[in-house]
């Protein structure tokens, strides 16, 4: 949205955005803030201070660089991300999955995008930094 980065200051992602962010009272750990308005189904985890992820939530609209969104199947993810998906199971959704992108390029190591499915189609994805990225209920 914007130029928001993962890696921002809050203050830095406050300025980046193209409408205001509000949300949770900050504190040291773990909170969210999203847009004043649309779209209504993102939000950014802010730990220590920095945008660590971005969430999208039931929005079709929203897609990854490579066009991938929600709605799509497991099969499109995977061609998308030929030999970079990892596939496991989901903690939550009987026969859903994670079907984790993990990057080629060297300097994006530490970064994920994490789409949940319910076994054959996308429900939501996140994309950010490692550990962040891989928490399964966000902030709790």
């Amino acid at each position: 949205m914007g130029q928001v980065r993962v890696g921002m200051t809050f203050s830095q992602a406050a300025k980046a955005s193209t409408t205001k962010l509000v949300g949770d009272a900050p504190n040291n750990n773990c909170y969210y803030v999203k847009p004043e308005g649309e779209p209504k189904n993102l939000g950014f985890m802010v730990t220590e201070g920095r945008i660590s992820r971005v969430d999208v939530w039931r929005d079709g609209k929203i897609t990854t660089l490579k066009g991938a969104k929600i709605g799509d199947t497991e099969a499109r993810i995977k061609s998308l991300y030929p030999g970079q998906i990892k596939v496991t199971p989901h903690k939550y959704v009987q026969g859903g999955h994670y079907l984790t992108l993990i990057p080629k390029d060297r300097a994006d190591q530490n970064y994920r995008v994490v789409f949940e499915t319910d076994g054959k189609r996308v429900t939501q994805f996140r994309s950010g930094k490692l550990p962040e990225v891989e928490f399964v209920e966000g902030c709790s």
